[in-house]
C-alpha cells in the first residue's frame, strides 16, 4: 500500500513514523524551505539536508516521483519538495494524507486517491476527504471522524507541564531569523534563543528549548519561531510527541479501514 501524505512537519512526521512500521510505503512532500519548528523530528529536514533520520527511521530527499519509488525499494522513506501535492497524480497512490496543518484546505480533494485522510481543521469529511482526524489535545485528539470537521483552531497551544501559550517563541519583529540557542539547550525565562534584525527574542519561562527556527530563516512579527517544552526532559527533543503519535494513530485507521484492511 502506497501513502503519499502531504507536510513533512513534526506531526506528519509522527504520522508517517505509525504508517511505516506498520508496512505502509511513504512519500512526504514538504515546501522547498521548510518551517518546521521541531526540526530534529521533521522528515521535511531531508529536503534541506539531503538525509534526515527520526527514531531510525531514515528519509532521504528525492528529485521526482520516480526517485521516490526507487528509494522505497531500498528501505528508504522519500520525502519531495513539492508544496503543490504535484507527485499524487503521478504516484496514483492508494492513500493521500493532508497533513500540511495551514487550517485550512490548500488544494487536497476526494478524488485525489481511493482514501483521502484530512487531519485537523480544515477538512469536512464526505466532501473533500473520507475521513477527518482530530488534532486538538484532549479527550478527542487522535480520534477518527467519519463525518464533519475537526474542532476549529483556537490558536492557544496545548497545555504541557502546565503551560500553554507561554510555551511558544514568536519573532520579534519583520526580517531575517538568526539563530543563538539552538534545539535542546536548557533556557531560563529572559535568555535570548535567537534575533531578528538585531531585536532579541526572549526565551518565556524555562524549560528546555524543544524547537526552533533555522538560522537565516525569512520571518514576520509574531511569527511562531520556537517552542520549550518546561519538563526539562532533553530527550524528549529527539523523539516523536504524544499528539504526534496519537494523531498518526487516527490517521493509520482511517487508511486501513477505508482501505478494507480492518473489515
Amino acid at each position: 500500500m502506497l501513502t503519499v501524505i502531504r507536510g513533512a512537519g513534526d506531526l506528519a512526521t509522527g504520522i508517517a513514523l505509525r504508517l511505516w512500521r506498520a508496512g505502509i510505503q511513504i512519500v512526504m512532500t514538504d515546501l522547498p524551505k521548510p518551517t518546521a519548528i521541531r526540526r530534529t523530528v521533521a522528515f521535511s529536514q531531508a529536503i534541506l539536508l539531503g538525509e534526515a533520520a527520526v527514531e531510525n527511521v531514515t528519509a532521504r530527499r528525492a528529485e521526482n516521483p520516480e526517485e521516490a519509488l526507487s528509494l522505497l525499494k531500498t528501505g528508504i522513506l522519500p520525502v519531495l519538495a513539492d508544496p503543490e501535492g504535484a507527485c499524487i497524480a503521478a504516484l496514483r497512490p492508494d492513500a493521500a494524507v493532508d497533513a500540511i496543518l495551514a487550517k485550512r484546505n490548500l488544494g487536497t480533494k476526494i478524488t485525489d486517491a481511493p482514501v483521502v485522510v484530512g487531519v485537523g481543521p480544515g477538512f469536512t469529511a464526505g466532501v473533500d476527504c473520507h475521513a477527518v482526524v482530530e488534532t486538538m489535545r484532549g479527550h478527542y485528539l487522535g480520534r477518527v471522524l467519519w463525518q464533519g470537521s475537526a474542532e476549529p483552531n483556537t490558536g492557544i497551544p496545548g497545555l504541557i507541564g502546565g503551560f500553554a501559550g507561554e510555551r511558544v517563541l514568536r519573532a520579534p519583529a519583520d526580517g531575517v531569523f538568526h539563530l543563538i540557542l539552538d534545539i535542546g539547550a536548557p533556557v531560563k525565562q529572559g535568555d535570548i534563543a535567537g534575533e531578528v534584525d538585531g531585536v532579541p527574542m526572549l526565551c518565556t519561562l524555562d524549560g528546555v528549548l524543544r524547537g526552533i527556527l533555522p538560522d537565516g530563516t525569512p520571518v514576520h512579527k509574531g511569527m511562531k519561531s520556537g517552542d520549550i517544552d518546561p519538563r526539562c526532559k532533553k530527550e524528549h527533543c529527539y523523539c516523536a510527541s504524544d499528539k504526534a503519535l496519537a494523531v498518526g494513530g487516527g490517521v493509520l485507521e482511517a487508511v486501513l479501514g477505508l482501505s478494507g484492511v480492518l473489515k
